[in-house]
């Protein structure tokens, strides 16, 4: 995690793409920005929603792997904690101050094992899943060596074909294992259903939702009948909120991209045949990027390529302008169609990426703008820490 206590020694164009006072037109390219008035906007949204819901969220911290982004969506959007895919990922935001930290992935390696025992130590309230039996004698044996409690959720896979138990009786035996088991303590059901939040087709998505519903139902009932409680049913992304919301049985969202939102998450539809870009959230999570070269009439270059983004999801939309188009990239250049011949050298443009969480990953910073002036610039706190 990068030392900004003494910003100041940063050198703008070296190790840092720019300074809190600058204007937007001095930021130097690539690099991330974050518009601070849509991300604002956008997580008191959905704070808003989640408390008139009944609801609690626990943002997705591995959208954004910044512990300023996730103190922000504590402070502005009532989030409960925070969700993380890797220990190194939750040690960073530990570390930061967050006191609430679920690894929603399995841990096993030993190593991993002992520094999740290791992270109530730092102050946080540490919560992992379980799919496997075998795995609840060593999480017991960390805690106990430690002196600390891990929670547990049992895992269900309610359509997303990764990890996860796929049966009640399944959720029943893990859950008996870790209530008996010395430092642990059961927590409740992690249900998150990935492989339908995409899907462009508001009613496809409602249909995957309520077989993970019936699912998640038929386990929660079961384990109370067992005299085991719940305090968790965790789950709900950017396309499906509004289902586990009301379903009943859901009570703690782990929405991530909805504050970002890039070009994938944006075309899907919402009840009303709606792109979820052009009503329901705000875009404010950019690569800027310069035009270097326009040495062919009908096309200009720019500075972002492949080692500014990841394309696995497409690759990025311009953002306001539909007379030029990112056709492709290369590591270190991207190719814009300009029929036009509009654009200028060093004339930047905002690019939506297709895929926020991996587009993050390759950047050190985010450069948060607000009325053209640079106000702050945070560091992407846990890029890298994939251990």
């Amino acid at each position: 995690m990068k030392d900004v206590s003494h910003l100041e020694d940063y050198e703008v164009g070296f190790n840092i793409p720019a300074k809190p006072g600058m204007s937007e037109a001095e930021i130097q390219t690539p690099c991330l920005v974050l518009d601070l008035d849509a991300l604002e906007r956008n997580i008191k949204k959905m704070g808003d929603y989640a408390k008139d819901h009944g609801m609690r969220h626990r943002t997705h911290g591995k959208m954004h792997k910044s512990v300023d982004v996730q103190k922000l969506q504590e402070e502005l959007g009532g989030a409960c904690g925070v969700c993380c895919q890797k220990v190194s990922e939750a040690e960073v935001f530990a570390r930061g101050g967050i006191k609430d930290v679920l690894v929603s992935n399995q841990v096993r390696e030993p190593a991993k094992i002992d520094r999740l025992a290791r992270l109530p130590k730092l102050g946080a309230r540490a919560i992992c899943c379980v799919d496997d039996l075998s795995n609840v004698a060593d999480l017991s044996a960390a805690a106990q060596k430690h002196g600390t409690q891990i929670e547990c959720l049992v895992e269900i896979d309610c359509g997303a074909g990764r990890c996860g138990v796929t049966s009640t009786p399944a959720v029943v035996a893990i859950a008996k294992a870790i209530d008996a088991a010395e430092g642990l303590k059961f927590a409740g059901i992690q249900a998150y259903q990935g492989a339908m939040q995409h899907l462009d087709n508001y009613d496809e998505r409602k249909a995957k939702i309520e077989i993970a519903v019936a699912m998640v139902k038929d386990a929660v009932d079961t384990l109370k009948s067992e005299g085991l409680e719940c305090d968790i049913v965790g789950g709900g992304g950017t396309g499906s909120y509004y289902f586990e919301s009301n379903s009943g049985v859901y009570n703690e969202l782990q929405c991530g991209s909805y504050a970002f939102m890039d070009a994938d998450y944006g075309r899907i539809l919402d009840k009303d045949g709606k792109r979820i870009d052009q009503g329901e959230w705000e875009n404010a999570f950019f690569i800027l990027t310069s035009v270097m070269s326009h040495a062919k009439a009908d096309k200009a270059i720019v500075d972002a390529g492949l080692k500014a983004q990841s394309v696995d999801s497409g690759l990025p939309v311009i953002y306001g302008r539909d007379d030029v188009q990112y056709v492709k990239c290369s590591d270190e250049h991207g190719v814009v169609m300009d029929p036009q011949g509009v654009l200028k050298i060093n004339e930047k443009l905002k690019l939506v990426p297709g895929h926020c969480d991996p587009t993050a990953n390759v950047h050190d910073w985010y450069v948060g703008v607000r009325n053209g002036v640079v106000e702050c610039v945070w560091p992407v706190s846990a890029r890298g820490h994939a251990y």
